[in-house]
């Protein structure tokens, strides 16, 4: 099955996106996460019991509609055509830790890449009933039913700051350094939400602002915030003020160009030392 890339087919890819992380969504709140077993995979790292749900539900969804496109899940990797045009990457539980002890900072992504570009993307909260989602060109939050366009604001001065290695740059940049910088002391607030779920709050603009180290190309965990972040008008670079996977790596992503200046200048410092 073939599926042109015209508004309709893009606006039925992003309902679909928006479906299957609801329906992701749906399996994580129906395990209990104090006694959702473990499954670990070596190096600390662990999937439970509703992620693997999660993924069983979004990918039933995803292969029932779309046959023919491919799929790289974050547990259970690449399956379908591996040269297939249409790509979709499902991470059905991110904040795996949080969700672990109890913590419900956690989210549940997913994008459609089609020819190197995403096309669709959503991230539903499970605990709020909130999604965010878009077709590559708008933005919008979906609750109770109605939708709301995502409008970015730096009002909040909240910065999301993510310490989980790896760090590709440590050797010149460390996120956990701009908590000590004055200037950063004196003109945003430092959070560390530990789930994607907080890229797409650039968006909403309950954040002024993400900052992460790592290789982000095509990564299940960061692709569904990207696509929202871009849909809804934020800056986004890597680190260095460049565009996306095309230098050091990382990610700045702002609500405004005046605050992704700032947090530029601040990054700089430390590769300047």
């Amino acid at each position: 099955m073939t599926i042109m890339n015209t508004a309709d087919s893009r606006r039925q890819d992003a309902e679909l996106a928006r479906r299957a992380a609801e329906a992701g969504a749906e399996a994580v709140r129906a395990h209990a996460w104090a006694t959702a077993e473990r499954h670990h995979k070596g190096g600390g790292d662990f999937a439970t019991a509703a992620d693997l749900a999660a993924e069983a539900a979004i990918l039933d969804l995803l292969r029932a509609a779309r046959p023919d496109d491919a799929f790289t899940a974050e547990e259970s990797g690449r399956t379908g055509a591996a040269d297939a045009d249409r790509r979709w990457l499902v991470d059905p539980l991110c904040g795996t830790l949080n969700y672990a002890v109890g913590t419900h900072l956690v989210a549940v992504n997913m994008a459609l890449r089609d020819g190197g570009r995403t096309v669709a993307a959503a991230t539903a909260d499970p605990y709020t009933g909130e999604t965010y989602w878009t077709d590559g060109e708008r933005a919008h939050l979906r609750h109770d039913g109605r939708d709301t366009p995502l409008v970015p604001s730096a009002q909040s001065a909240l910065v999301d700051l993510n310490l989980d290695p790896p760090y590709p740059n440590a050797a010149a940049f460390r996120a956990a350094h701009l908590l000590t910088d004055p200037d950063f002391e004196a003109a945003f607030r430092p959070r560390v939400v530990s789930s994607t779920l907080a890229v797409a709050w650039v968006a909403a603009g309950r954040r002024a602002a993400y900052i992460t180290d790592g290789h982000l190309a095509d990564s299940v965990h960061f692709a569904a915030g990207l696509a929202l972040c871009e849909a809804a008008g934020c800056t986004v670079t890597d680190l260095r003020g460049k565009p996306l996977h095309s230098g050091e790596g990382g990610l700045l992503a702002a609500a405004d160009p005046d605050t992704h200046a700032r947090l530029l200048d601040l990054v700089d410092r430390q590769y300047r030392r």
